[in-house]
């Protein structure tokens, strides 16, 4: 049975009609209209869902709606924007990183809420921060270098 939820996200606020066990990655794309965080395994594995609730990075396509509460989420989108885009957003542009870009948003918003609590990690401490994301295309490295580009000029 459908219940109300408020939700907010990227600094807006949504109320939609859902089922309380839908996954937050469906009422984000469905329900809201947002395009960036995607489906990829729908096992939390794969990490093309990510959002951040509260800042900490969440596999959305896990997590309840009914859960999320007064949390805010945070997308690619609330991110940055196109005029004035994050530093990681930034970086994955100048290293040229998008291949496909399916994956993108759950490297840049993993990295995002690792940055934050630790801003010159080493690369042993990226590799294990970022370790189950999946990206097809093989620009591992290349996504390596640019939140390590991102990271030095915080």
């Amino acid at each position: 049975m459908k219940q109300e939820f408020v939700l907010q996200v990227d600094r807006r606020r949504y109320t939609i009609q859902a089922e309380p066990d839908m996954p937050l990655l469906y009422a984000l794309r469905n329900d809201v209209g947002l395009n960036n965080p995607k489906f990829g395994c729908g096992l939390a594995q794969c990490g093309a869902c990510t959002v951040h609730l509260d800042g900490v990075a969440t596999r959305s396509c896990s997590i309840p709606v009914k859960t999320v509460g007064n949390r805010q989420v945070t997308t690619l989108a609330g991110l940055g924007s196109p005029e004035n885009p994050h530093p990681l957003q930034k970086a994955f542009v100048d290293e040229q990183v998008p291949q496909c870009g399916y994956c993108i948003n759950g490297w840049i918003m993993t990295a995002a809420a690792y940055l934050k609590t630790h801003p010159k990690p080493s690369d042993a401490q990226l590799r294990e921060a970022l370790a189950g994301l999946k990206c097809r295309c093989g620009t591992h490295l290349a996504m390596l270098r640019a939140i390590k580009r991102a990271a030095a000029s915080a």
